[in-house]
């Protein structure tokens, strides 16, 4: 794994803000907000609402739903409104498919970031983040920083971040990832733990942990640059057990106010969500008390 490049900042000039109006989603609005406040940025708020089903209603009774549609769609515009008073925005509402509105969005503008709220929860042995968040999180090819259910720091803390959590896997997208930890390190003057974390061996594997432990850490040096040790304080950290559980037990021991995460696009059934890697991402978003950014290579 190359060594992320020393100094090179991302740009976030562009977010996408996308909203149910469910609390869960709501609660990512202030940290976009904070977030355009900080790089100078715009934000697009988009909400896709389900068409007007008139069902077994009456006919003569159509015009009044028409219209009381229309009247609560005026209302959300006003709420987006109210949510990004302060920075520069644009509100997109629309019907039909979330992810094939939002998809779109994304392919016609240049969008450097996504921020969402979400839920985390157990189901029929699956991990679920919500059917919309579930594609946003796995298609998007941009970064996505979600604000998870247990996620108890301030917005600007989260703008002004001094301790950032970078989890390696030595993948590609792992690299890409390594890139943003370091480059928001650097914009926020903030300490950066680089973790990796060692699964536990299976019965016949013949190499020593300890010889694991020592390889994973040359190769965690390797990461940054030692022009950015110079400035992020870098802390190397390998740990041994389950990615997710290790994860968040460094993540509340050093009190992060971000993980950094590289993940690939998800094939197949969305719902799949306990093969790896998309279960330790999963795992990670519905139990981090920081939010956590997630970034394709």
């Amino acid at each position: 794994m190359k060594a992320a490049a020393a100094r090179t900042r991302i740009s976030l000039k562009n977010i996408l803000c996308a909203t149910d109006f469910s609390a869960v989603a709501e609660a990512a609005a202030p940290y976009a907000v904070e977030l355009a406040r900080h790089y100078g940025s715009k934000v697009t708020a988009v909400h896709v609402r389900s068409p007007l089903a008139y069902g077994l209603a009456p006919a003569e009774s159509w015009p009044a739903l028409t219209q009381a549609n229309e009247l609560q769609a005026k209302e959300q515009a006003e709420h987006l409104k109210s949510l990004f008073r302060g920075v520069e925005h644009s509100l997109v509402i629309g019907e039909g498919d979330t992810w094939g509105l939002i998809s779109a969005l994304i392919r016609e503008n240049e969008f450097d970031l996504i921020v969402m709220g979400t839920h985390g929860r157990q189901g029929f042995g699956k991990l679920l983040l919500g059917s919309v968040a579930e594609k946003i999180l796995r298609k998007a090819q941009i970064p996505v920083l979600t604000i998870g259910p247990h996620v108890q720091i301030d917005p600007d803390r989260a703008t002004a971040m001094k301790q950032i959590l970078y989890a390696a896997s030595f993948s590609p997208q792992s690299q890409a990832a390594a890139a943003y930890a370091i480059s928001l390190a650097d914009e926020n003057q903030a300490h950066l733990d680089v973790l990796h974390v060692i699964e536990n061996q299976k019965a016949g594997e013949l190499v020593h942990p300890h010889e694991l432990v020592k390889a994973s850490l040359n190769r965690l040096r390797q990461i940054v640059t030692p022009e950015a040790a110079l400035w992020c304080e870098p802390n190397f950290l390998v740990e041994q057990g389950d990615p997710a559980e290790q994860i968040l037990s460094v993540e509340k021991r050093c009190r992060a106010d971000m993980i950094v995460l590289g993940v690939k696009e998800a094939e197949g059934d969305l719902g799949a969500s306990t093969h790896l890697p998309w279960a330790v991402a999963h795992k990670v978003i519905a139990g981090a008390a920081c939010p956590v950014l997630t970034v394709r290579g």
